[in-house]
């Protein structure tokens, strides 16, 4: 099975050291030397079995992209940091990190634990993931939970209808679906719900994931048309 990490290190020698050794590893290796890279990136960090994760970066700080993956992501997280003490580990556990290895490390400690975290973590390489992540809250759509990335606290237990609903946007993301179409795909012809129905549903869906439910960033309302569902 594939196993793809993205690093996260402005320092060239050591991001190329480390890249380097991943993919003598087997690892498929995808290197950001920016922070900004890793920003834009964050929504996207599913693709990966393992984000190492440099702590000291001089547009947006380690500790910062950690907090905004998180609310994409349950992805690993490992920190590489030049500030070693007690403390800083704590902040950046606090974060959202897996581990936190100082600088310098020896390499084959930094190998060991790149081992032990990519086995947490399956990728979503398709639309079919069993796994849904909107604002720092995971949908599971085997189990209809939704829960809270940062502690695993049961936030809601959702409907069958609630679950083949958000499926489907996830399937559709940026793309616009109509009414007609939501009523065909969650409940076919042999029933007759009206779009009022879905209307509901998607309060329910605002309520329970948008910071401000009358100004929506995930779940949109497209007038005269249906919706349209992006992850920010």
């Amino acid at each position: 099975m594939e196993m793809n990490i993205c690093i996260v290190e402005d320092e060239q020698s050591l991001a190329e050291l480390i890249h380097m050794n991943m993919e003598l590893e087997g690892y498929t290796v995808r290197l950001l030397t920016t922070g900004k890279e890793a920003m834009d990136l964050a929504p996207q960090m599913n693709q990966f079995n393992l984000v190492i994760l440099d702590v000291m970066l001089p547009d947006f700080s380690g500790l910062e992209i950690c907090e905004e993956i998180r609310k994409h992501s349950d992805v690993p997280i490992l920190f590489l940091s030049a500030k070693g003490t007690t403390e800083d580990k704590i902040a950046g556990l606090k974060r959202g990190a897996n581990d936190y290895l100082s600088k310098p490390f020896d390499l084959e400690e930094l190998l060991l634990r790149v081992h032990n975290l990519t086995k947490l973590f399956q990728p979503e390489t398709s639309t079919k993931s069993t796994l849904l992540t909107i604002a720092g809250k995971r949908i599971d759509f085997q189990t209809y939970e939704v829960r809270q990335l940062s502690d695993n606290v049961l936030i809601a237990t959702l409907s069958k209808k609630e679950v083949e609903l958000l499926r489907l946007f996830a399937e559709r993301e940026g793309q616009v679906v109509s009414r007609d179409e939501i009523l065909d795909s969650i409940w076919g012809t042999d029933q007759f719900p009206t779009s009022r129905t879905i209307d509901n549903y998607i309060l329910v869906f605002r309520k329970l994931f948008e910071t401000d439910p009358r100004n929506p960033s995930y779940f949109h309302s497209i007038r005269a048309v249906g919706y349209k569902f992006t992850r920010g």
